[in-house]
């Protein structure tokens, strides 16, 4: 779980880059995807059938990553700046 942790935090766009990198439909997905696999490692009872918690969790953040690389969804813009 520590490397699925630090593969996130090398993904996650921070407040320094956030203007430079919000917009890159790639990069937003693969931050998504990251923090799916964190939630599967983390919250997930890999013996459990049924769906659980930290499942639920990893198809959103995967199913989120998939509309950023269709381009479904895309920036709401920084409340900030008005976009």
């Amino acid at each position: 779980m520590p490397l699925a942790e630090r593969l996130h935090r090398q993904l996650s766009i921070g407040d320094r880059d956030w203007h430079a990198l919000k917009r890159q439909r790639s990069r937003r997905a693969a931050e998504q995807v990251a923090a799916a696999l964190v939630q599967l490692l983390a919250a997930d009872d890999p013996a459990a059938s049924a769906t659980t918690e930290g499942r639920r969790s990893a198809i959103a953040l995967l199913e989120n990553a998939q509309a950023w690389l269709r381009a479904e969804i895309s920036d709401p813009g920084c409340p900030a700046h008005g976009r």
